[in-house]
């Protein structure tokens, strides 16, 4: 049955289906299995509850988040101290601010399919 209330946000994940239309629930599964760590994903209760799975993800995305943001904080006055060149340590700063985009983008599409995975359960 076609979820009708659900509106699809612009972070909606180009991999999970939309919700409503068939199998949609186990395309978001296989999406959240591969945020989380492998031996997290094979976990029964995960996979029996893709909102199991969904939150588990937001939160492994925001630490993943709060290292990016330490990593690029503490670059300019750890890196030197490896004796990298200054361009090897540009190029880490852009790497992990790039990064930092990358997750935030991550984070929000989670919500996306989190909120999806919830409102199909209210309606169950």
């Amino acid at each position: 049955m076609p979820l009708t209330s659900t509106r699809i946000s612009p972070d909606w994940p180009c991999q999970v289906k939309t919700p409503g239309s068939y199998d949609w629930e186990r395309s978001a599964a296989k999406w959240l299995r591969e945020l989380v760590p492998a031996r997290y994903a094979g976990y029964p209760a995960f996979l029996r509850h893709p909102v199991l799975l969904a939150r588990h993800a937001q939160i492994q995305v925001q630490q993943e988040i709060r290292v990016a943001r330490t990593a690029l904080q503490t670059a300019r006055a750890d890196l030197p101290r490896l004796g990298l060149p200054e361009s090897v340590i540009e190029h880490t700063i852009k790497l992990y601010a790039a990064e930092l985009l990358q997750l935030q983008h991550i984070a929000r599409s989670v919500r996306a399919v989190t909120e999806a995975l919830v409102d199909r359960n209210a309606g169950r």
